[in-house]
């Protein structure tokens, strides 16, 4: 059996792990920002010195491709698809989608160097802005679902820039973006090797997840409005003070979500006052809004509750309000003969392995739509994720990255 260089990844994800570092120790790589242009830019390096191919699509995701492998293939056969993504959350961790984007590199260079003959090509991915500074699960939305380039004008980032402005900052074209829907059949099926970004695997002791599913995703903005005024001589119960609404808002967000179900969970990670005087009563509070449930009837209902509770809140406190949440990314069940080839992979390797669902939004859940999708998860130290102490030790990394090529084998040669 083939083998990755565990070494090499190692020394990969490690040196990607470089860019964009800040003094807290966390990484911060916003899509089509400076230190996200440079890593993408160290991963084109990384594939030229390989002797791969690197294509990069409309909305600009980069797709890597081995001439040697193709040239042993039909390459015009649906390829088999691996890979996650680069760009990082504010002060983000080292191995959330870096790890998935470097180990589906390192297993195409494995099948490059070794002269693989399959059945179909292989395909290594990177897309962008996974991590929804513009839109949730951005790159994969856009080649499975599509936007209109109106839709793409009205896109924001959460430091209040237009993704047009970023993108064609970044050597993008807007007209390609909004054309970026892949032609149906591109894809034969996919895995993607991600962190558990939760406690359950290193604290059962296992180490490989393989998922069943992944959670439906929502979010958007909520903006309530009131009216400026002096924050010295503006008596407390003559105000619209929008500010003191968001505050009641977020405090309920628990119990709008145990409304809903055990599984279902609210995030607010961004609130903006206008006009943001220290002494002037903000006349408008922009909240944001994650909010995730298992099933699609579960995110409708929370999506709801959130709009109703907004509703609330505003007409308690005197406000207008606005609600513009994004269309939600419905759950996922993951294709159950995928499963199947990594469970295989993984006894055959003698590795313990546990069946998990995902808590978190991955781009497999939009190209599960398109093409028999799994994903491997490996243990989370202390399930921590989305933080600088973000961690997964070294042996793990190894075993997913030998789990994911002998998948991606299996599903070349089928």
């Amino acid at each position: 059996m083939t083998s990755i260089d565990a070494q090499r990844l190692k020394t990969d994800l490690t040196n990607l792990g470089n860019i964009g570092r800040r003094p807290s120790g966390g990484l911060s790589r916003t899509s089509f920002s400076a230190e996200d242009t440079a890593a993408r830019q160290w991963y084109f390096d990384r594939c030229s010195e390989a002797g791969l191919e690197v294509a990069v699509d409309g909305i600009g995701n980069l797709i890597v491709s081995s001439p040697v492998a193709d040239e042993l293939t039909d390459p015009t056969r649906p390829a088999v698809w691996s890979g996650s993504h680069i760009d990082t959350v504010p002060d983000g961790g080292a191995f959330d989608g870096a790890l998935g984007s470097i180990a589906a590199l390192e297993c195409l260079r494995r099948i490059h160097e070794e002269g693989m003959t399959l059945a179909r090509p292989v395909r290594c991915i990177v897309y962008s802005d996974e991590e929804g500074n513009y839109a949730h699960l951005f790159g994969s939305r856009a080649i499975t679902r599509g936007f209109s380039r109106s839709e793409l004008e009205e896109l924001t980032g959460r430091d209040g820039d237009r993704f047009v402005d970023a993108f064609t900052a970044a050597g993008g074209d807007v007209d390609r973006a909004a054309n970026a829907v892949l032609p149906e059949g591109t894809i034969d099926s996919s895995v993607e090797l991600h962190i558990e970004q939760g406690p359950t695997l290193e604290a059962r002791g296992i180490d490989i997840g393989v998922v069943t599913g992944i959670v439906a995703v929502g979010g958007g903005t909520i903006t309530l409005r009131g009216r400026s005024d002096h924050a010295g001589t503006t008596p407390m119960n003559a105000r619209k003070d929008a500010g003191v609404a968001a505050g009641a808002l977020l405090a309920s967000l628990p119990d709008v979500a145990a409304g809903i179900s055990e599984r279902a969970v609210v995030t607010s990670g961004i609130v903006s006052f206008t006009p943001g005087g220290a002494n002037v009563i903000p006349q408008a509070a922009e909240v944001t809004i994650d909010f995730r449930e298992p099933t699609a009837e579960g995110v409708a209902a929370l999506e709801s509750s959130l709009i109703a509770r907004a509703k609330e809140v505003a007409a308690g406190h005197g406000l207008d309000v606005d609600v513009d949440f994004e269309q939600s990314v419905p759950p996922a069940p993951l294709d159950e003969e995928v499963q199947s080839i990594i469970t295989a992979a993984a006894k055959e390797r003698g590795f313990s392995h546990v069946p998990i669902h995902s808590g978190a939004g991955h781009d497999s859940q939009n190209i599960a739509t398109v093409a028999p999708t799994g994903m491997i998860f490996v243990p989370s130290i202390d399930g921590r994720s989305h933080c600088p102490e973000e961690n997964t030790g070294w042996d793990d990394v190894g075993n997913g990255g030998q789990v994911l090529l002998d998948t991606i084998i299996q599903l070349a040669n089928r």
